[in-house]
């Protein structure tokens, strides 16, 4: 696996991005929540695949789930589990034409139990760790790994456990 550097800013804006997540957002910038609802603002999210089959063998390794594969709107879609009334938001893999795999853009922040498990099992289905394991002190753990279609992926290890 290859451990790519990034700038002292980049690692800053991450360790604020987590930051900012875990405390829920509320409170940093002394703003009232203006949103016309209520709870987070993530109810779903989209990751762009090249090959479904790939994608779906690397995801269900790599965070030991079982994806539902759907013809949604035309596009070949893998939905993650969804909870009713579970904190976080579900998703899936999307491939279709609107649908362009890459590093750059959002960074989605998978919350794991053990980042050292998951990283171990990424290395297996051949991920690219792209940021080593990185404490943030209470607010416990992150790394990042390019997935198996090119999407740069992060994951969030709380310090008291998920």
């Amino acid at each position: 696996m290859v451990v790519r550097a990034r700038s002292l800013l980049q690692r800053s804006a991450l360790v604020f991005a987590v930051a900012f997540v875990a405390t829920g957002c509320a409170g940093l910038t002394g703003e009232q929540d203006t949103m016309s609802h209520s709870g987070n603002p993530v109810g779903y999210f989209e990751i762009p695949v090249s090959d479904m089959t790939r994608a779906i063998a690397f995801y269900e390794s790599v965070f030991a789930l079982t994806l539902e594969r759907q013809q949604i709107d035309g596009y070949d879609m893998a939905l993650f589990p969804a909870g009713d009334g579970l904190p976080g938001a579900s998703g899936a893999l999307a491939k279709g034409d609107v649908y362009v795999p890459g590093k750059a853009g959002a960074v989605l922040y998978f919350s794991v139990d053990s980042i050292d498990a998951v990283l171990a099992r990424a290395e297996n289905a051949g991920a690219e760790l792209l940021y080593a394991k990185k404490s943030l002190g209470e607010l416990g753990f992150v790394a990042e790994i390019g997935d198996s279609e090119g999407n740069r992926i992060a994951l969030h290890e709380s310090a008291g456990g998920p």
